[in-house]
């Protein structure tokens, strides 16, 4: 194990091409939790990259050569010998005890309930942080966004292998039945969905039994590469199902449907600034917090707006609303409601001032 541990000490990192993200590392130790493709990698080898490099020891866990129980008894030795101050320990599984160092980083899709390590919850790009990639930002970058999705890599793969890229990257992070099931999520994208209707689906193609079905659906959403929006005040009514990334749908599905990957856009911008959302009747979101109500019309106009806001006249009354946002593409405007004011509003510019005035300055570890 010395000798592996001795060729990953002298191993040259590369983060080519790296654009700062929301979150930084700075000397703490904390451990980096997100699906695959979130950028997990980079931004701990950018980190490192900072430092110099007799400081810092960097293993990928995936590496088929290390012995786990080698290494948890030479790996705190190793570093001591060589004067190293920070451990990252890559694709982290629990398998590897942690060593005693001054600094650990541990990545993960997986989160691990170390008390001594802070969490940094990493997710595909929001808008924001996708127009860091864009060589220029014009009315051009919402239609990149659309085709490209959240995954950093994207912008550096050519077009005709990104869809191979996100296909491979699936099949190698998740289960076969937690593959399926994202195929057969791409038909239900935005619409109420219960594990058991899953169920129901799959065992028609193939043999699967309800349990491993639930567990898988379970794994996905804790994972994050699925999410699923409770009703308000009804904990127990079917959830809505949303995708980790816009991306993830047109990879594995033929069928398009414009409202549904505008809506789940417009969700992801909202989870990544981790609000507390619901749906309801007629409501595509609903933030208790601030008494707020999110609707999804790309193309809508104010009379399809207004017979909309009289299906849910009664939910706005009850809940005290004091303001209703309306995302569209392209449309602005803003409608006189006897009940609550009503904006109409490019999702272009929404996602570049949603949660503005709740959010806290961008944070660092």
């Amino acid at each position: 194990m010395e000798i592996l541990l001795e060729e990953f000490y002298k191993q040259d990192l590369h983060a080519p091409q790296y654009i700062e993200r929301r979150y930084q590392i700075d000397d703490r130790s904390c451990q980096i939790n997100g699906i695959s493709q979130s950028g997990k990698s980079a931004l701990i080898k950018h980190t490192l990259l900072q430092r110099k490099k007799s400081s810092y020891l960097y293993i990928d866990c995936n590496d088929l050569r290390i012995d786990f129980e080698a290494l948890n008894s030479t790996l705190t030795r190793f570093c001591n010998q060589n004067d190293i101050s920070t451990v990252a320990l890559d694709n982290y599984n629990d398998a590897v005890a942690l060593p005693k160092i001054r600094q650990l980083i541990i990545a993960s899709v997986d989160h691990y309930d170390y008390d001594e390590l802070l969490t940094i919850r990493l997710y595909p790009l929001e808008y924001e942080g996708f127009l860091a990639f864009e060589p220029r930002y014009d009315e051009s970058a919402l239609n990149h966004f659309f085709q490209l999705g959240g995954f950093p890599a994207m912008h550096r793969i050519p077009s005709e292998e990104r869809i191979r890229h996100i296909q491979r990257s699936l099949q190698y992070a998740l289960t076969p039945t937690g593959f399926d099931i994202m195929l057969l999520s791409c038909s239900l994208v935005t619409q109420k969905v219960s594990a058991y209707m899953l169920y129901e689906r799959l065992k028609s193609s193939r043999k699967i039994s309800k349990d491993m079905l639930y567990k898988n659906v379970d794994t996905l959403a804790r994972q994050g590469y699925i999410h699923l929006l409770g009703k308000f005040d009804h904990p127990r009514a079917v959830k809505k199902l949303y995708h980790c990334d816009t991306s993830v749908k047109n990879a594995l599905s033929t069928q398009k449907h414009f409202g549904r990957l505008f809506e789940n856009m417009v969700f992801l911008e909202m989870f990544k600034k981790e609000f507390t959302l619901y749906y309801d009747e007629g409501i595509d979101f609903y933030i208790p917090a601030q008494d707020r109500i999110v609707l999804c019309m790309p193309f809508g106009n104010r009379e399809a707006l207004f017979k909309q806001i009289e299906k849910i006249e009664a939910f706005i009354i009850t809940n005290g609303i004091k303001k209703v946002e309306v995302v569209t593409m392209s449309n602005e405007s803003t409608l006189q409601h006897p009940f609550v004011p009503v904006e109409m509003i490019p999702f272009s510019i929404w996602a570049l001032t949603e949660g503005e005035e709740e959010s806290h300055e961008d944070e660092h570890f």
